[in-house]
């Protein structure tokens, strides 16, 4: 009988691609990780893992099992909400992850439904950024996060997760309002601020900016949304906002709506739709949408 904690670590090192940085996201050793691995190769009775110095990559055995394994976690997540559903109703600690303009507006109308509808639940709330979302479900940190791409970069489907949509938001030219107002071509000459690069808000702006003609020229680096409007309104540059960051603008910041939209979803691990809690977060974050700071 294959062991599944076994099989978890299995699935890790597909995705993670290091003993190192298995043992890390597990908080294990890399000799523990090793020894684990092994004990599941002599359970599987065949060689799952191709050593070459420090580096291992799976053997095609491995690819097979890796497979199999994200739908044995996938149905022990369904299990668990079936023994959940059995309970009176949603209660019990209910791991939540949103990135900073979600928490500032979804999250605070969602959280006063989940308190009144079920008392029960223990609601924690952890602001992250969505590219470590999918990793913290699959660890057990969250159980729950929002996920989000853009029309223009979209995400690639994690095997391990399953989501369902929020919304859709439009995204904006944020200028100084004294300025003249144009096309985002005309933009090309002026000063930009721009997210980090190596994100995701950097690299849809980038695509943005080349179809519309041009690179944009970067004055300033920042990540968070108020901050970016603060600048703008400080006649720093202009920017692109997506409309939760955008919903109450400095009075110095003129918007202009584009074509580029940013698409919210919300995620949890493979399976674990019918659990009472993430069913009872999933409607909560749906209706807090349909609210005014929703669009």
């Amino acid at each position: 009988m294959l062991d599944v904690r076994r099989l978890r670590l299995l699935s890790d090192l597909h995705r993670l691609g290091t003993i190192a940085a298995v043992a890390e996201a597990r908080a294990y050793t890399p000799s523990a990780v090793s020894q684990q691995l092994s004990a599941l190769e002599r359970e599987a009775g065949v060689p799952l893992l191709e050593r070459t110095g420090r580096r291992v990559a799976l053997t095609a055995a491995g690819q097979v099992l890796v497979r199999h394994a994200e739908a044995v976690l996938a149905a022990l997540e369904e299990a668990d909400a079936a023994i959940a559903a059995v309970r009176t109703g949603p209660a019990g600690p209910i791991r939540i992850g949103a990135f900073p303009s979600a928490v500032r507006t979804l999250l605070p109308q969602a959280l006063v439904a989940l308190g009144r509808d079920h008392p029960a639940l223990e609601l924690m709330v952890t602001e992250l950024d969505p590219v470590a979302v999918p990793a913290a479900l699959r660890e057990r940190t969250l159980d729950v996060g929002l996920l989000h791409d853009y029309d223009v970069a979209p995400a690639e489907a994690d095997p391990a997760l399953d989501s369902v949509p929020l919304l859709q938001e439009t995204v904006f030219l944020a200028e100084p309002a004294g300025t003249a107002a144009g096309a985002l071509a005309e933009t090309a000459t002026r000063p930009w601020i721009l997210a980090t690069p190596g994100t995701l808000c950097h690299e849809v702006t980038q695509r943005v900016c080349r179809a519309a003609g041009f690179t944009p020229r970067a004055r300033h680096h920042a990540d968070d949304f108020a901050t970016v409007l603060a600048l703008v309104a400080a006649g720093q540059g202009v920017s692109l906002v997506p409309e939760l960051a955008a919903v109450t603008p400095p009075a110095a910041v003129r918007l202009t709506a584009l074509g580029t939209r940013r698409r919210t979803r919300v995620a949890f691990r493979r399976g674990a739709a019918t659990h009472p809690a993430v069913a009872a977060v999933v409607a909560a974050l749906d209706t807090a949408t349909r609210g005014p700071s929703g669009g």
